[in-house]
């Protein structure tokens, strides 16, 4: 990615005191099991260690490593029974999920032959889990419980524990990046406008704006010409070009990926929502012709780009591009009712890592619906599952999550320069076209490979927002 982050997860394991002096094996025991969970985790995600807790005060001190160091989410161990204070002053004050890990050792006991040290040490993991939640609950905390057994590997677990972190990475790519906008949203588009202020308050995403006659210079001190024609080769390993085209102006479209590209690190942008809608004259012209294969590139490289000014829909591009790798713009296109599909596309900047064949550019007279002409791409997205993610506003601002998983499936789409997906779902296009409409989503989504639902609700966890569920 252009701007790298990485989620900072909390950790730490409980037990009981009392149980310690009585029974001494059990210390290096939980040790042991701590340090090989700790090691279970994916490199992906920065680990603040709070250790083996068992006392409240402990439990205090662990509490200000996580507050200190701005967690995105909290993993506790539960290795065996232990009492909310080993828990709650740790996690009293954070505004994130804590997921109550509930891992025994061993796949069931010798009955025979266990005495009380064994029993608490490999076989009693989940003896304090509802008590736990409990209190969470009372507190008012966020929490989910993942049980499992370590012996022999425990694949559902590990899955579930990864996609957390994978959700995590989404809170700290938001905290840690900007969303530049750049214009405004499209005139009468009333479900794209925003409050950036709310924005930054509810999903720690700052917004940094710009105006377009500042962008219009951006390239004019790009002249590394070794630097240029690089570029110019990764735009044509990436697009095929349809039609005639002038080699000078892929040469100044490379100019200016290798500008924005140092924009996004000076600026630290993680997403871009841009609308133009004047004249389209002079280095206006030049740079609006361009822009929708300039930000496809900077997609591929992990910072979402949104047309019409969307911020909400550079969200979800940015989150689904997080958590699978593939973050395509989409929206309603038409309903095929004879074959009882749904095409779902758009025009401008996509991810070509969802395409499953080169996407191409071509030079089009007009942007339809909007100012200028120039190149629009169009990718092919693969066959199979895919999910789709729209984020929207109440009334009051709070945000909420539109999901629904579908598959893409083979036959004829548009061709006049779109990216179309002909997606079937379980309900029939018909009723998933009513029922996703009824969830008030805003006008564009983000599509992704693969089915993603179970993460974007530990992601909707995670930002405190509520899910829709539309189909699974």
């Amino acid at each position: 990615m252009l701007v790298d982050t990485k989620a900072r997860v909390g950790v730490f394991a409980i037990a009981l005191q009392a149980y310690l002096p009585q029974f001494p094996s059990l210390v290096p025991e939980f040790n042991n099991q701590y340090q090989a969970f700790k090691a279970s985790l994916p490199e992906a995600v920065e680990i603040v260690d709070g250790g083996v807790v068992t006392t409240k005060e402990a439990s205090q001190e662990v509490g200000d490593k996580l507050r200190a160091a701005d967690v995105d989410l909290v993993f506790v161990q539960l290795l065996t029974y232990a009492t909310s204070y080993n828990m709650l002053p740790a996690v009293k004050d954070l505004d994130v999920p804590v997921v109550l890990v509930n891992l025994q050792k061993l796949k069931a006991l010798d009955y025979k032959h266990t005495d009380i040290a064994s029993w608490l040490g490999e076989g009693y993991a989940c003896g304090a889990v509802g008590e736990m939640v409990a209190d969470l609950n009372r507190y008012g905390k966020r929490s989910d419980v993942i049980t499992g057994v370590v012996e022999g590997g425990d694949e559902k677990a590990q899955a579930e524990i990864e996609d957390w972190c994978k959700a995590a990475q989404t809170r700290r790519r938001f905290r840690d990046t900007n969303i530049a906008q750049i214009g405004r949203p499209y005139p009468g588009m009333m479900d794209l406008y925003i409050d950036e202020s709310n924005l930054y308050r509810r999903m720690g995403l700052y917004t940094k704006q710009f105006d377009w006659e500042k962008m219009w210079a951006i390239a004019d001190n790009i002249d590394d010409e070794e630097a240029i024609q690089n570029k110019v080769h990764d735009i044509l390993d990436t697009f095929d070009i349809l039609g005639s085209y002038k080699k000078e102006d892929i040469h100044e479209m490379a100019r200016y990926v290798i500008a924005f590209e140092q924009w996004v690190k000076d600026e630290k942008l993680g997403l871009i929502a841009s609308h133009y809608d004047g004249f389209a004259k002079g280095q206006a012209g030049v740079l609006d012709a361009m822009l929708i294969p300039a930000f496809s590139m900077l997609i591929k490289q992990g910072t979402a780009c949104a047309v019409e000014g969307d911020m909400k829909v550079a969200m979800a591009m940015s989150i689904l591009k997080t958590i699978s790798g593939t973050g395509q713009l989409a929206e309603m296109y038409s309903i095929d009712f004879n074959d009882d599909i749904a095409i779902i596309g758009h025009s401008g900047s996509g991810d070509a890592a969802i395409s499953d064949k080169k996407p191409t550019m071509k030079i089009v007279d007009v942007f339809h619906g909007k100012t200028g002409g120039g190149y629009l791409t169009q990718f092919y997205p693969y066959l199979g599952p895919v999910t789709y993610l729209a984020i929207t506003q109440d009334g009051e601002g709070h945000f909420k999550f539109v999901v629904a998983e579908g598959v893409n499936e083979e036959g004829p789409i548009l061709s006049f320069g779109d990216t179309n997906m002909r997606t079937r779902f379980s309900c029939g296009a018909r009723e998933f076209v009513t029922k996703w409409s009824l969830a008030g989503p805003t006008h564009h989504f983000g599509a992704a490979k693969g089915r993603h639902i179970e993460t974007l609700k530990k992601v909707a966890k995670i930002f405190n927002v509520d899910i829709e569920v539309i189909t699974q």
